[in-house]
């Protein structure tokens, strides 16, 4: 563990920082505290369960809400995402959040079995990543439509999308058709309107 990164630790991220070095040193990479905000960066994806366990039934701790789910992708990197789980104890109001990191078809781990609301977190997740959590037993779209083509919060997307959707006079219908776009609309031009144009 590197300690050397906590800057600013209230009382109660000392003792969250002391137990889980000592209980689950071999689950956790990293522990560091940013803007007060207590991280644990997992080892495996399959960590996450044991960790999610300890925190909730543990009586010093009771992080016992899944407040939400987010992942990042990184395209270039070895482990392309990143899926961050925030934690909560009403009891003791504390936040924790942990992370894990995933190759590009690793798959998660499901924490539906412990959390209730991680099913649609989890299904929001799938839908915009194509993360795919083991052991979801409803892991559908929620945000796209059911015929949607690819994931649209993974860098590799395209920003115009494959489909267009639009109403059809003539046919009095929504109707959704491959997108085709005209070459010179596919280039612009970035230059800033506020500075100086150097050509």
């Amino acid at each position: 563990m590197d300690h050397r990164r906590i800057r600013l630790v209230n009382k109660n991220n000392l003792y969250l920082i002391k137990t889980c070095s000592e209980i689950l040193g071999q689950k956790i990479s990293s522990i560091h505290v940013h803007l007060n905000q207590l991280y644990l960066t997992l080892r495996k994806p399959e960590d996450i369960l044991v960790v999610a366990l300890f925190l909730r039934n543990n009586s010093d701790m009771q992080f016992d809400q899944l407040l939400d789910i987010w992942g990042v992708d990184n395209l270039d990197a070895p482990e392309r995402f990143l899926v961050y789980y925030k934690l909560t104890s009403l009891k003791f109001n504390e936040t924790i959040i942990l992370r894990v990191s995933l190759k590009l078809n690793e798959e998660a781990f499901s924490l539906i079995n412990l959390y209730s609301s991680a099913n649609w977190l989890e299904r929001e997740v799938w839908d915009m990543f194509g993360i795919i959590f083991l052991n979801h037993f409803d892991l559908r779209r929620i945000l796209t439509d059911y015929g949607f083509l690819g994931f649209p919060l993974r860098k590799d997307f395209p920003l115009t999308g494959y489909l267009e959707v639009r109403y059809s006079v003539e046919l009095g219908k929504v109707i959704s058709e491959p997108l085709v776009l005209t070459q010179e609309y596919r280039f612009f031009d970035f230059v800033s309107p506020w500075q100086q144009d150097s050509h």
